[in-house]
């Protein structure tokens, strides 16, 4: 008599399973944003195919890439068309591959980072659908970019790959996997150092999230991903890999609400205070296991502090360049949305930033105006109410009923 080895799905799962699908693909949202990931993904096909490319930076990568690959470790020597290697060994690793697997041609790495695209895209409209700060139609508007198809597959710039890692850390930050958010945000580190706009509103979260030992011991893994990535730099020459991949010699100034950084570390130290200055902040709602080493933090306050962080950088930044549109660009149309304006208002700014972006080359009339947007921009999320951070007992039951 046969024994059968499949186990047995009870009728109840069955229908659960069925009625989750069933909801999963009534909702509009959902639909929209595979409609959406459809649309872009032939467009990026059809811009590969008809528009012709323009080399800025591929020869140079691929100069640098050659040497890494000849067996020079000496920062100093590695150079390109451009000048020499300012991006850290990660950099080095993913270029290496994308030669090993393209020949180190052009229309392959198109196709690629076409790839690349969608697959941030992808992770960018999951994150919209778990935050639903913005409606589903204003979706299409991460879709309407001229720009950002150019940065990705005629440009092939490192800042996608290292945006599209950040953006997978801050999948895994909503999902309370703070540990493996900050290896993969170390990660994105390693390929371009523009990341570190996103480290002071990640360190406050962890510090709201964590103890201090839990963000310790996360701060320590990212470390040891730096290490293990420059290793073979940090043992031959490791002032020249040091100066040149990780350039501190810029300065930005972060302004903290819970009455400074010292002394908001402070209160992490007791949690009672903690607690204090919380109920005193915001409304009288209760957090979620507030005696607990780790507290879950909202989906919607996660994105909302990553997202404004790194918007107060670019607007601080001394000098923009086209690729650095990639570093903001996803999250522009949640900024806006998290602003108190009217619908109309937030649509005029955004095509205005897009129309900023697409002058070239820029005068100091688009310069002008970006910095306005920006700042309108900025105003706004200013006025716009605080968010309580936790999530309370009744919101993370629903939460894990989806």
């Amino acid at each position: 008599m046969a024994v059968k080895s499949a186990r047995r799905v009870k009728p109840s799962q069955q229908r659960s399973s069925k009625a989750s699908n069933i909801k999963l693909f009534k909702n509009p949202k959902v639909a929209f944003a595979f409609a959406l990931l459809l649309c872009d993904a032939v467009l990026v096909a059809l811009i590969i195919a008809y528009v012709p490319y323009t080399k800025i930076d591929w020869d140079a990568y691929m100069s640098q890439v050659s040497g890494f690959l000849d067996g020079e470790r000496d920062y100093g020597n590695l150079k390109g068309d451009t000048g020499p290697l300012v991006y850290p060994a990660g950099f080095l690793y993913f270029y290496s591959a994308v030669r090993y697997v393209t020949g180190g041609e052009v229309y392959p790495a198109q196709i690629l980072f076409g790839v690349l695209y969608v697959i941030n895209l992808g992770i960018i409209l999951f994150i919209y659908g778990k935050t639903d700060v913005v409606p589903w139609w204003a979706m299409s508007l991460l879709c309407l970019s001229k720009r950002m198809h150019s940065i990705f597959v005629l440009r092939l710039f490192n800042d996608c790959l290292a945006m599209m890692l950040l953006h997978a850390s801050l999948v895994s930050l909503l999902h309370q996997r703070w540990h493996l958010g900050l290896i993969i945000f170390s990660g994105a580190v390693s390929v371009k150092m523009n990341v570190l706009l996103y480290a002071p509103p990640l360190l406050l979260l962890m510090l709201k999230a964590m103890n201090i030992g839990g963000v310790i011991s996360a701060l320590s893994g990212a470390a040891l991903v730096q290490i293990l990535l420059g290793i073979p730099f940090i043992m031959s020459h490791p002032f020249a890999y040091i100066s040149r991949a990780f350039n501190l010699g810029r300065v930005f100034i972060h302004f903290w609400h819970e009455g400074g950084l010292f002394k908001f570390l402070y209160s992490r130290l007791d949690p009672i205070k903690l607690k204090l200055a919380l109920t005193s902040s915001f409304s009288l709602k209760k957090s979620y296991n507030s005696h607990s080493s780790i507290k879950v933090l909202r989906k919607e306050y996660i994105v909302t502090t990553m997202f404004v962080g790194n918007f107060i950088g670019i607007l601080c930044a001394r000098s923009l360049h086209y690729q650095f549109y990639s570093w903001y660009f996803h999250s522009l149309p949640y900024l806006l949305w998290k602003t108190p304006f009217p619908t109309l208002l937030r649509v005029m700014l955004f095509i205005g930033v897009e129309f900023c972006w697409n002058v070239y080359p820029s005068s100091l009339y688009s310069s002008a105006l970006l910095l306005c947007l920006h700042l309108v921009i900025l105003v706004g999320l200013w006025s716009a109410p605080p968010e309580y951070p936790y999530v309370d007992n009744k919101a993370l039951t629903e939460d894990k009923d989806k």
